[in-house]
C-alpha cells in the first residue's frame, strides 16, 4: 500500500526534498514509528538508505511483506534498544508519531541521542485545532470513551462509507491521538529537548473532513485544490504541520 492522497504526497515530497538538501552521500535514513513502512519504501525507491522501526510486530510484518527494495530494512525496535545500538544518523524521520505518545519528549530525547551534530530531524504532527482534528478526531475519541449507542452507530456509518479507521502509514491496533499540538506548543516542545525548528510547512485544509470527504476521496483535483489554498491560509488552518528541526548548537 503506497500513498494516493495528496495531502500524503505533500507531506511526502515535503520529506524527500528536505532529505535531498540536507544528506551527505551514503547516508542512512531512520525512519521511527515507521509502521507499514510506506514512507520508507518510498525513499528507499528513490535511492535512500533507510531503516525503519516500530514497536509493533503486525506492522513491521506487513512493513516487510510489501518491501522490495535492497537499500530498506524493517526491525521491530524500542527507544531504548535504539540507543544501545550506538549508531547515529544524518537524517530522521518522525512522521505522524508523537501525537499516538503519552510522552513524546522520551522519544525526543532519544532521537536526539542518535542524530548526529549537523544532523536533520524531520517531524509531522496533526495541527490540533486543525479541521480534522477539531470536528472529527476529538468528537470521535469522545464518543469513544462513552461507548455508547451513539458510538457504535457511528462505527456502523463508517463502515458503511468504507472508514476502516487504519491508515495507509499504519494498519495498528490503537491509532487514537493522545496530544493535540499547535504551532506553538510543539515549538516549546522542540525548545525544550534541545531542538530547534527552522522550517514550518503546511499540509491540507478541510478535505479529510466528514462529510467533504466523501467527494473527495474520489475528486483528486479537490485534494490538490484544497491542499493549495492551506498554503493561503494563516499556520492555525492547516490540518497537519511538517516540520524540519536541528539540534541547538548551545
Amino acid at each position: 500500500m503506497e500513498f494516493v492522497r495528496i495531502a500524503d504526497i505533500k507531506r511526502l515530497n515535503f520529506i524527500i526534498d528536505t532529505l535531498r538538501k540536507n544528506l551527505p552521500d551514503g547516508a542512512e535514513v531512520l525512519d521511527v514509528g515507521c509502521g507499514n513502512g510506506v514512507i520508507s519504501r518510498s525513499l528507499g525507491a528513490v535511492g535512500f538508505n533507510v531503516r525503519g522501526i516500530d514497536i509493533s510486530d503486525k506492522t513491521i510484518a506487513r512493513a516487510k511483506e510489501l518491501n522490495k527494495y535492497p537499500n530498506v530494512r524493517f526491525e521491530v525496535v524500542s527507544a531504548e534498544q535504539l540507543v544501545a545500538d550506538g549508531q547515529r544518523y544524518h537524517a530522521v524521520i518522525c512522521s505522524e508519531v508523537l501525537e499516538h505518545l503519552n510522552e513524546p519528549g522520551k522519544l525526543l530525547s532519544v532521537l536526539h541521542e542518535v542524530l548526529t551534530e549537523e544532523g536533520t530531524l524531520i517531524v509531522t504532527v496533526p495541527n490540533g485545532k486543525g479541521a480534522r482534528e477539531r470536528f472529527v478526531t476529538k468528537p470521535i475519541i469522545s464518543m469513544q470513551k462513552k461507548n455508547n449507542w451513539v458510538w457504535r452507530f457511528v462505527q456502523k456509518v463508517k463502515s458503511l462509507f468504507g472508514y476502516k479507521g487504519t491508515t495507509a502509514q499504519s494498519s495498528a491496533d490503537d491509532l487514537t491521538h493522545i496530544q493535540f499540538f499547535t504551532r506553538k506548543t510543539l515549538t516549546e516542545l522542540a525548545d525544550t529537548h534541545r531542538f530547534s525548528i527552522v522550517k514550518y510547512g503546511k499540509t491540507n485544509f478541510v478535505e479529510d473532513v466528514f462529510p467533504f470527504s466523501l467527494l473527495t476521496r474520489k475528486l483528486k483535483f479537490l485534494q490538490k485544490w484544497d491542499c493549495a489554498v492551506a498554503e493561503i491560509l494563516p499556520y492555525s488552518f492547516t490540518g497537519g504541520f511538517v516540520t524540519v528541526w536541528q539540534k541547538k548548537t548551545s
